[in-house]
């Protein structure tokens, strides 16, 4: 079996004609953590996450899965994780530990949360689940849709194969990436990989996909098959664009949704590279400390992160996005708001993906966790830029107004933050200087 069959839920493919490259997030970024030693210990560590809580309950008797004839335990494991179905997107390319059974005929369908990734395909005898733990990040599972009492989640370290490389930013991870596929899925090495986030323009997007939704004269590259797919969209741009749904490609009656949603995969482009960022600034700080006993080499990996988390390089949208309603309400619902009903949840859609430019997986378990002394840093530099001192041409996408605003939702939302950022900037604390506070490894 290929080396990529180990890829369980997110090694996504896409398909620009060169290999892009999209900048490492700081120098080292690449660079694999040893997590599988003793000072993170990977291997032994127990997960914490919604998936192992699950596991626990219904090893306990307190929950129980439905079963379904076409489905198995798909639409149970949704419900019980709150995974929205609105967030269903499809891949028909070959990259799955199942991968035998996935083509343009039979997509593997994704659904996903802020820290939960599923994976169905219709008739094949696993579920695919990973999850990003808040402490050790990735942590990936199977469960057989063969109906058993209680169903068992099982840990899949064999995912590591594909999902912790420099791909991931060496740790535990998830992946958008890109290839061309032929007629079958099978993807094309030689066409050229990209890894794929917020900030990578459209037209190099989603080979390999499905894509339904509205995106105007962008175009992209969901919905080709094969290399005759590939020649028409140079000569016909959009010729495979603007689809609404996928009656006229394969079966769809075999699947939860009619759907492969544009505006969740865009949001799942963001997410999977942000939990990666999480996971490695985790691992750093905690190896940092226990090595030197301060974070302060840090100072530019954490500058990189609020890069990242603030969109400062996103590509932008040249024409206005519209994707499912259901979804758009589905996720914009679950997010915390301050005082005016305003949200980082909320979408713009028309330049950008999200009307303030903030990423919502700040309310993370995740980042919540982060080591103290790491958290108070990115508190630090990310107070200077949202109040104005940090005037850095970096940040310029990040309008005055955006910034203003994206500082009150957090000081209503967030319970977290320091002291001063709860007061206006004065000459006293204009140049915070965060203390930062000993770690317990």
């Amino acid at each position: 079996m290929l080396r990529m069959s180990g890829c369980l839920i997110l090694c996504i493919l896409f398909n620009p004609a060169l290999i892009r490259v999209s900048g490492d997030d700081f120098q080292g970024a690449t660079h694999m953590v040893a997590f599988e030693e003793n000072s993170i210990g990977y291997n032994n560590s127990v997960a914490t996450g919604a998936v192992a809580q699950l596991q626990k309950q219904l090893d306990a008797g307190t929950i129980k899965l439905r079963y379904d004839d076409s489905y198995g335990y798909l639409l149970s494991v949704l419900e019980q994780l709150k995974v929205p179905q609105s967030s269903q997107m499809l891949v028909f390319s070959k990259t799955s530990l199942q991968r035998e059974r996935i083509s343009p005929e039979t997509p593997r369908s994704l659904f996903f949360n802020d820290s939960v990734y599923i994976g169905f395909i219709p008739g094949a005898p696993l579920l695919e689940v990973s999850m990003a733990d808040p402490k050790i990040g990735a942590v990936f599972y199977t469960l057989s849709q063969s109906k058993t009492e209680p169903p068992k989640f099982q840990r899949n370290n064999q995912c590591l194969e594909c999902h912790a490389s420099s791909k991931t930013m060496g740790v535990p991870g998830h992946i958008v990436r890109s290839y061309e596929t032929d007629e079958k899925g099978i993807v094309d090495l030689a066409s050229g990989t990209s890894l794929v986030n917020h900030r990578t323009p459209l037209d190099e997007r989603w080979g390999g996909w499905y894509v339904t939704g509205t995106h105007g004269h962008q175009t992209h590259r969901g919905n080709l098959v094969g290399k005759k797919a590939f020649e028409r969209q140079v000569k016909t741009p959009n010729r495979d664009g603007n689809v609404t749904n996928l009656n006229s490609y394969f079966d769809v009656s075999r699947y939860v949704k009619n759907q492969s949603d544009i505006v969740a995969l865009m949001v799942l482009e963001h997410q999977t590279h942000m939990q990666n960022f999480i996971t490695r600034l985790n691992y750093e700080a905690s190896l940092q400390f226990q090595r030197y006993g301060h974070v302060r080499y840090l100072t530019n990996t954490a500058d990189s992160f609020i890069k990242y988390l603030l969109f400062a390089e996103e590509a932008p949208l040249t024409n206005a996005v519209s994707g499912s309603p259901e979804f758009v309400r589905d996720f914009t619902s679950t997010g915390p708001r301050d005082k005016r009903g305003r949200s980082l949840r909320e979408f713009d859609l028309q330049k950008r993906l999200f009307k303030n430019p903030c990423s919502y997986l700040i309310y993370t378990d995740a980042f919540d966790t982060l080591p103290a002394p790491i958290k108070d840093l990115v508190y630090s530099l990310l107070w200077q830029i949202l109040t104005g001192q940090n005037q850095s041409p970096t940040y310029s996408s990040v309008s005055p107004e955006s910034r203003q605003t994206i500082l009150e939702i957090l000081r209503d939302t967030k319970t977290d933050l320091p002291q001063y950022w709860r007061e206006k900037p004065t000459a006293q604390n204009a140049a915070i200087t965060p203390v930062l506070p000993k770690l317990n490894p």
